[in-house]
C-alpha cells in the first residue's frame, strides 16, 4: 500500500500553514480550528481512499473529542454523517456553536454500540486522558470490521507537548511548566499537568498500535507524524529521535 493520496496531501507548504496557526488556538479559535478541521476531513478522506475502505461521503464518522463544531462543518461538507463526542460541556458550547449531532460522554467509555461507525477519529485528545490505551480500545470497539480508526495525538517530548505553557518548559517537567505559566499569566493553564495533560510518548502510541494486532483487534496500516511532509515520515521509525521531532503521531488501524 503506497498511501499515494495521503502523501500528496502531506506537503511542506501544508506543514508550514498548520504550524503557523498553532499560536492562535486560544487567541483566535476560528482562525485555528476551521483550517485544522478542513485539513482533518481531507486527511481522513485520503486515508480511507488509500486503505480501500470506502469513500468519506456517506460514511458514519465518530469524532472523539470533537469540540465546539468546526469539525462538523468540515466533515458534512464532504458528505459524511458526523457525530462528535465531547466530555466537556464548555467545549461543546464554545463560540456559540450548536452541534445537533453532539453527544456528551467519556472517550474511555463510549456510549455507542459495537461496530456503530465506519470511521472513528480522535485528534489531540489522547494526551488529555490518564488512560489513552483505553480510549484507543474504545475507538476500535465502536468501529465496524473493515472500518478505520485514526488516533492522532500530541507527543509529550515534541515541541508542542507542553501545549500553551511553551515550547521548552515541559522539558524541565510538567509541574514546572504549569507553575511557570501561572506565575507569568496569573492563572493556571487550560491544560493542567497530571489533571488534564499527560506525558504520552511516541513509543507509547506505537506500542498500543502493535498490541492491536497481538490481541486480534485490528491491523495497523500506517503510523506517521501528522504535521510533517511525507518525506519526513521516516522519523517515527527512529527511537529517541522520534520523541523529539514527532509533534503529533497518527496511528491508522483497520478493524478486524
Amino acid at each position: 500500500m503506497t498511501w499515494a493520496t495521503t502523501r500528496r496531501l502531506a506537503t511542506l507548504s501544508r506543514s508550514i500553514r498548520l504550524l503557523r496557526s498553532f499560536p492562535l488556538e486560544q487567541a483566535d479559535p476560528p482562525r485555528f480550528y476551521r483550517p485544522l478541521a478542513e485539513d482533518t476531513a481531507s486527511l481522513v478522506a485520503s486515508l480511507l481512499a488509500d486503505a480501500g475502505a470506502q469513500e468519506l461521503r456517506g460514511a458514519r464518522v465518530l469524532d472523539v473529542g470533537g469540540g465546539p463544531g468546526y469539525f462538523l462543518d468540515a466533515f458534512t461538507n464532504k458528505g459524511a454523517w458526523y457525530v462528535g463526542l465531547e466530555p466537556d460541556a464548555g467545549e461543546m458550547s464554545a463560540a456559540g456553536i450548536t452541534v445537533a449531532t453532539a453527544v456528551r460522554g467519556s472517550g474511555t467509555a463510549l456510549p455507542f454500540a459495537d461496530g456503530a461507525f465506519d470511521v472513528t477519529y480522535s485528534s489531540n485528545v489522547a494526551e488529555h486522558v490518564p488512560d489513552f490505551e483505553r480510549l484507543g480500545d474504545e475507538m476500535v470497539r465502536v468501529t465496524r470490521p473493515g472500518g478505520l480508526v485514526v488516533l492522532s495525538y500530541t507527543v509529550w517530548l515534541g515541541p508542542f507537548g507542553g501545549h500553551e505553557t511553551g515550547v521548552w518548559p515541559h522539558y524541565v517537567g510538567g509541574d514546572f511548566a504549569r507553575r511557570r505559566y501561572e506565575r507569568r499569566n496569573g492563572r493556571p493553564p487550560k491544560n493542567v499537568w497530571s489533571e488534564s495533560l499527560f506525558d504520552v510518548s511516541c513509543a507509547d502510541g506505537l506500542a498500543w498500535a502493535r498490541s492491536l494486532k497481538r490481541r486480534g483487534l485490528a491491523d495497523v496500516k500506517l503510523c506517521f507524524p501528522r504535521y510533517h511532509p511525507w518525506w519526513a515520515w521516516w522519523i517515527v521509525r527512529v527511537p529517541v529521535l522520534r520523541e523529539f521531532l514527532t509533534s503529533n503521531l497518527v496511528v491508522v488501524a483497520q478493524v478486524r
